[in-house]
């Protein structure tokens, strides 16, 4: 077999005690760089193992410090790049860049105590950091070697300050795998991946394996789906594998379009070369040599992050021809979406890709049959191929040992809504909803009653807290009426009104339908009109009747898996909660006061000092009076906006 050689090229960075000098070539050259960028990372590793160090900063007496910063878009919007750019600068003015350096990683998780910065190798955990921390840090820290104490985070527990991220519940019961690289490596930098054993996985399946022996790997894991469905991966690849034709496609599906997820673009954006490789590693089984990558618009740091990963692998002969000098040719570009949410159903996603309308069609052919262009194509989404590395490195057994029977390995979850502890999570299959919420979430916001979680987006529904105790697996919920989808998870207290929340999950869905088939594209907005007079308080029990009937034909007849899924918020609040849609249609009021048509504002005339404060913020003139004397609000007029309630200094408005 001839060698592939490419033209001449240098690279001489220095990156802490090594140079890379080489263009990769062959599996000895890739360990020989492995080798020398754990000197890289090894800090991390050893941080990692450990509990916090008692002394930290360069009281240690260790010959370099790292600093790593949260570069996520969360951290970033909240001005996590001021927070590098200061430190850098105070490293430099008291001339310890030799001993100091700052990395920018991808998202620690834990976003709602972002900025966040961690001291290697002392496992110090700031969080909530700010610009002007950055000279503080390096002073008092760095070089004086005292933690900062305001910066540490607080265990609402027991009021304590905790130092050390392995200490926090947040973290404690979590186990990364899609997520192993995020928040410890720099993702612009190819070298930190492969010195956490990166590209390695694609050497051994090239060099040492069939085609045949990479899916046997994959099918015996266990590893489905996790853009929503749960196919078994290993059989997607299969199929495709076995089709004839002299073009095929690996697609990665990036359009992530539930409203609250965030898991891929965290992914991509702390770990693309991940992508990279599982990519390649799916051509090689399936025979495909072209790799796209269909990802949203709105994700500029994610696109970003991949092009530089692709550039690199690019570089350093990962990709492109004869890649370790076997004969497989591999090459991946970037597709990008308007942000449609029915681009997340894989034909959509196609025709979209293929510059045409982003509809599904009626399966089968199934893509892998006939997919781009025609040819047979395999599309898995992000966090899916983001298992694969690590599948190989560790064996199909050491995953599928992870989880339940049915459902092997861990789930990225973006974990939002009423909760303490905002993130991103990863926890292994049958965890169950009491352990995300109560332990890592941290419980709901403000002391409040737990009230629903809907899992699956749009297209999950509302579990409540007779499902606590469920264990997390695609079978169980499915069976308790939601679903797993990508992996969205918004959490929702005793404020929150369970006819509106369907509501509001329907009305994009009807947004977002692409109008082709008619149990989606009329159905759905009939379930959205009669809501809206359910909400408005003219709804009947008739119409609560309806909304099951009507739901229930939608999910047996819509074209696609969106369609099809799109009653469940409707269907699972009716079964969950039919106390609060009755309230609504038989006494017209909405217990959680969001329902606008069924409140009405009082001025309680015995508190109301008549400032006339509600008055002047009236926007509709709807309140009556003189100064210094009660109050009053005209119902007709009123528009129910709640300035008054807010403007009022004395409390003397309440909703009735």
């Amino acid at each position: 077999m001839t060698r592939h050689v490419s033209p001449p090229w240098e690279r001489v960075r220095k990156r802490s005690q090594f140079y890379t000098m080489m263009k990769i070539l062959s599996k000895q050259d890739l360990e020989k760089v492995k080798k020398s960028a754990q000197s890289l990372l090894c800090l991390r590793e050893e941080s990692d193992k450990e509990a916090a160090k008692e002394s930290c900063g360069l009281a240690l007496g260790t010959q370099h410090l790292q600093i790593l910063t949260c570069g996520g878009t969360g951290c970033k919007a909240s001005n996590s790049r001021a927070i590098a750019e200061n430190l850098n600068k105070c490293i430099q003015e008291n001339g310890i860049a030799d001993k100091v350096e700052v990395i920018t990683t991808g998202c620690f998780g834990f976003c709602e105590k972002g900025p966040i910065v961690k001291i290697i190798p002392d496992n110090t955990f700031y969080t909530q950091v700010k610009p002007e921390d950055a000279e503080e840090i390096v002073k008092e820290h760095i070089i004086g070697g005292k933690r900062i104490e305001r910066l540490l985070f607080v265990d609402p527990k027991n009021g304590g300050k905790v130092s050390d991220s392995k200490h926090m519940d947040f973290y404690r019961k979590q186990k990364r795998i899609a997520l192993r690289n995020c928040g410890f490596i720099n993702p612009e930098n190819i070298e930190e991946y492969i010195g956490r054993n990166g590209y390695m996985s694609l050497a051994e399946c090239l060099l040492n394996k069939t085609p045949e022996e990479v899916i046997d790997i994959v099918k015996r894991s266990g590893l489905r789906g996790r853009g929503g469905g749960g196919f078994p991966t290993g059989k997607k690849w299969e199929l495709t594998h076995n089709q004839q034709a002299n073009v095929k496609y690996v697609v990665c599906n990036a359009d992530e379009g539930d409203p609250g997820a965030f898991m891929d673009r965290s992914i991509m954006e702390g770990d693309p070369n991940s992508i990279v490789e599982a990519m390649a590693i799916c051509g090689y089984a399936i025979g495909a040599c072209h790799g796209l990558i269909y990802i949203r618009a709105e994700y500029p740091l994610a696109i970003h992050r991949l092009q530089v990963a692709i550039k690199q692998a690019n570089e350093w002969g990962l990709l492109g021809n004869n890649i370790f000098g076997t004969d497989f040719n591999f090459d991946i570009t970037l597709r990008y979406g308007a942000g449609a949410f029915v681009c997340g159903e894989e034909t959509a996603l196609i025709h979209s890709m293929e510059g045409r309308r982003g509809e599904p069609t009626l399966k089968p052919p199934f893509p892998a049959e006939s997919g781009y262009k025609g040819k047979p194509t395999n599309v898995n989404n992000v966090e899916t191929f983001a298992n694969i590395p690590a599948i190989f490195e560790n064996g199909p057994e050491w995953f599928a040992s992870i989880g339940t029977e049915r459902s092997k390995g861990t789930k990225v979850f973006a974990l939002a809504g009423k909760i303490n502890n905002v993130g991103l999570i990863e926890v292994p299959m049958g965890t169950t909803l009491r352990e995300v919420i109560y332990e890592i979430g941290g419980g709901i916001k403000g002391g409040k009653k737990f009230k629903a979680v809907q899992t699956g987006g749009p297209s999950g529904g509302c579990l409540t807290e007779k499902h606590l105790d469920l264990p997390i697996d695609y079978d169980n919920l499915l069976a308790a009426g939601s679903m797993m989808g990508s992996g969205g998870m918004i959490v929702m207290d005793e404020d929150d009104c369970m006819v509106s929340v369907a509501r509001f999950y329907l009305d994009f869905t009807v947004g977002e339908s692409c109008g082709k088939c008619v149990p989606c594209r009329i159905g759905n907005k009939r379930l959205l009109e009669i809501l809206n007079k359910i909400t408005e308080g003219k709804g009947t029990e008739e119409d609560l009747e309806k909304l099951e009937t009507l739901g229930k034909v939608i999910k047996d007849t819509a074209l696609c898996g969106l369609g099809q899924t799109s009653p469940n918020p409707v269907l699972s609040t009716l079964d969950n909660f039919y106390d609060e849609y009755l309230e609504h249609v038989r006494d017209k009021t909405c217990r959680a006061k969001q329902c606008k048509s069924m409140l009405s504002y009082y001025i309680n005339p015995d508190i109301c000092v008549g400032c006339h404060l509600c008055a002047k913020n009236c926007p509709a003139d709807a309140i009556t009076g003189i100064p210094r004397k009660p109050h009053t609000i005209i119902p007709d007029k009123c528009i129910k906006c709640g300035m008054c309630m807010s403007r009022c200094k004395f409390k003397a408005i309440t909703i009735c």
